[in-house]
């Protein structure tokens, strides 16, 4: 089965990412891009800005699609995520609904995290990291 999935690629004005911490499985404890699950019949830029404002209180316009990942999920489930870039245009951001944190990270904060599997390297290769 087949989960189709949004995530956001935010920077700040200090081209810093914005990552939450993942409160709940799959993932718990990890740090990724704000997104998740598309609710039926929603289309990708619609589930973007939910997922950002339901995670982290903010308020985005949603750009170009970054790229596309699948990721295994529990019972043979396949994650299908598309990223987009996405930019702020209101709020503070908050931990809220599934995320237990929410935080703004310099590239070299990124080595140091415990990230979601494949999130620097994918984000690498889409070569949408601050140099």
């Amino acid at each position: 089965m087949r989960v189709n999935c949004v995530g956001a690629i935010i920077f700040d004005a200090s081209r810093r990412l914005l990552l939450v911490r993942r409160g709940h499985p799959p993932g718990m404890g990890s740090w990724s891009v704000p997104g998740g699950r598309l609710e039926p019949g929603e289309a990708d830029e619609a589930g973007v800005r939910r997922e950002v404002l339901e995670e982290t209180g903010l308020r985005v316009e949603v750009g170009r699609l970054a790229g596309t990942v699948e990721r295994p999920g529990p019972g043979g489930v396949t994650y299908v995520i598309r990223d987009y870039l996405a930019t702020v245009t209101a709020g503070t951001p908050v931990a809220g609904d599934d995320a237990a944190d929410v935080r703004w990270c310099a590239r070299a904060d990124l080595a140091r995290l415990p990230l979601s599997e494949g999130l620097l390297e994918t984000l690498t290769a889409w070569d949408v990291l601050p140099p």
